[in-house]
C-alpha cells in the first residue's frame, strides 16, 4: 500500500481493543505486527524524503541558501502532514492488506 495514498487519520484514534486481537488471537502479536510494519513504513518514508532532499544538497552551504531554498521546505512540509507511520500501519491492519505469518505457531499447529 502506498502510504501516500493512506486513508489513514492524522490524529490519534481510540479503538476497541477486543477487536484488534481477534485476528491474531493475542494482543502482543497484533502490536508486534503492526509495529513491524511502521519500521517499514518509516524507513520507506525516510529514503523517500533523502532522495528528494539530496537534490538540494551542497558541500557549501552559507546562511542565505538554507532561508531561501523554498522547494526544499515545501517538500519537508508535505512529509510532516502525513499520517505518522504507526497510524497507517493500524490502518492497514485494520482494512486486511497486511500479510504476516508466525513460524511458532505454524510449527505448534502441525
Amino acid at each position: 500500500m502506498d502510504y501516500r495514498k493512506s486513508k489513514a487519520p492524522t490524529s490519534t484514534v481510540s479503538r476497541d481493543v477486543s477487536k484488534m486481537w481477534q485476528d491474531t488471537g493475542n494482543i502482543y502479536e497484533t502490536v508486534v505486527i503492526i509495529s513491524k510494519r511502521a519500521n517499514q513504513i518509516s524507513s520507506d518514508i525516510k529514503h523517500d524524503l533523502d532522495k528528494k532532499l539530496a537534490d538540494f544538497s551542497t558541500y557549501n552551504d552559507n546562511l542565505e541558501e538554507v532561508f531561501e531554498n523554498r522547494e526544499q521546505i515545501e517538500i519537508s512540509r508535505y512529509y510532516e502532514k502525513l499520517p505518522k507511520p504507526t497510524l497507517i500501519a493500524t490502518k492497514e491492519y485494520e482494512d486486511g492488506s497486511i500479510m504476516w505469518k508466525n513460524p511458532v505457531k505454524k510449527d505448534i499447529q502441525e
